[in-house]
């Protein structure tokens, strides 16, 4: 292993050379995250629903 001074200088280096995204896009990102997810959430929600119909529509069948 390197020197820990000069491996704590490259790390400060390397710390400054970070580009972080801007509160415009960390927002447009949480946007994104949420509207995906709640999509998602009512996706499997309706397909839920249809299956358990479905289930229960077989299940009532009399033989």
């Amino acid at each position: 292993m390197k020197n820990p001074l000069k491996f704590i200088q490259e790390v400060k280096q390397e710390a400054f050379r970070i580009t972080w995204p801007t509160k415009k896009d960390t927002f447009m990102g949480a946007l994104m995250v949420f509207a995906l997810s709640s999509i998602a959430a009512i996706f499997f929600l309706l397909l839920d629903q249809i299956l358990r119909f479905l289930l229960n529509f077989i299940l009532s069948i009399n033989f």
